[in-house]
């Protein structure tokens, strides 16, 4: 799965995508930059892989990874072509969330493609082109189902209960994640390569001064996501850009002096994985402690097949243990002998940070 990081030029997206993935130095200050999207496969920093690792030695610990797609620039009147708009929208309809990146810092030397600062109207500009080129898109796929829909076809008057008020929805500029959609008709407007959809969260890119408690700029974001039910974090562009070209053993007292636990983009990962509906599972032993991921609610045996689809062919059972447990018991054969290792079976809905032993046989 996959998230695209969207927003107008000039708000540092590539920027934050540089650092997020080390892959290269900031794009040009200028509008439509990123004529292709690039791709990065992101790690998604884990405290419990260490935890684990205290308790079971191993030679290499793999942690979970999102990929994440930069897509160019947004500009007004890209759902009719502007700034090679149909591309880019393009883009974003092959992922499963978005990213949307939003300039709340202030640099005269950089240029802001509508003269000056305003974030809630940068998320306007860009909704509204989303929400236009889905309204395109639905009242063509419309035209085809609703002729299916007269002839009687169960299937395609099912989709036109879903169509309608989607419809409605964004004839009122409103995206189509505001609606009040059950599973089905949520998946069927995933399927119908609608990007109002997706789930989204807000990427406030903030000055130095401003990272580690926002401002009035990140603040109306924060608002605004919280009446849409989206997501919203401030990151500082610039100090990840920073940190990104230091050596390892120099970021934590840079970190310290700007009184930041953390990267920033440690925090953007962990945000971007959560918000495809994802969650890791662990599986630990000598050769390797690693995280996979699964959509949240997976069974024991779809879990097993992210590893091989053997292990989900032939899935006997799974031994499970939590990772309070292992700290406490200090060891697999102490856990067993205190009870905490389960034995589960195939309906068994696997749990975020389940550690995990699958038995298979094909």
């Amino acid at each position: 799965m996959k998230a695209g990081i969207v927003g107008l030029p000039n708000v540092g997206k590539s920027t934050l995508f540089n650092a997020l993935t080390a892959a290269g130095a900031e794009s040009a200050n200028y509008p439509f930059c990123t004529i292709e999207p690039n791709v990065g496969i992101v790690s998604v920093p884990d405290p419990r892989l260490d935890a684990i690792n205290a308790l079971i030695n191993t030679q290499k610990i793999i942690p979970a990874v999102v990929e994440i797609v930069d897509i160019a620039g947004l500009v007004r009147g890209a759902s009719q072509g502007e700034g090679l708009g149909n591309q880019f929208l393009g883009h974003i309809r092959s992922t499963d969330a978005v990213l949307h990146v939003v300039r709340c810092f202030q640099n005269e030397d950089i240029t802001h493609v509508d003269g000056a600062i305003d974030p809630i109207r940068d998320i306007e500009t860009i909704d509204t082109e989303l929400v236009l080129a889905d309204l395109e898109s639905m009242e063509r796929q419309i035209d085809k189902v609703a002729k299916k829909a007269k002839s009687g076809e169960k299937e395609a008057k099912a989709q036109m209960a879903i169509f309608e008020p989607a419809l409605k929805l964004l004839e009122e500029g409103t995206p189509l994640r505001s609606g009040d959609w059950d599973a089905h008709a949520a998946t069927a407007l995933r399927r119908g390569g609608f990007i109002t959809i997706k789930p989204v969260l807000y990427v406030c890119n903030v000055d130095e001064d401003a990272a580690q408690t926002g401002n009035e700029f990140t603040a109306k974001v924060a608002e605004r996501a919280d009446e849409e039910g989206a997501g919203c974090i401030w990151i500082s562009g610039q100090i990840e850009a920073e940190l990104s070209e230091m050596d390892p053993e120099d970021r934590g007292d840079f970190l310290e002096d700007l009184g930041l636990e953390e990267p920033g983009l440690n925090k953007l990962a962990r945000a971007a994985y959560s918000l495809l509906g994802l969650q890791t599972y662990f599986t630990a032993g000598p050769k390797e402690i690693r995280a996979w991921t699964v959509s949240i609610g997976a069974k024991a045996p779809q879990a097993a097949g992210v590893i091989h689809t053997d292990f989900e062919r032939g899935f006997i059972r799974a031994n499970v243990y939590s990772i309070p447990d292992l700290q406490e018991h200090k060891t697999e054969a102490g856990l067993k002998a205190a009870g905490r290792l389960r034995v589960e079976g195939k309906e068994y809905v696997v749990q975020d940070g389940d550690v995990v032993h699958f038995l298979f046989n094909v």
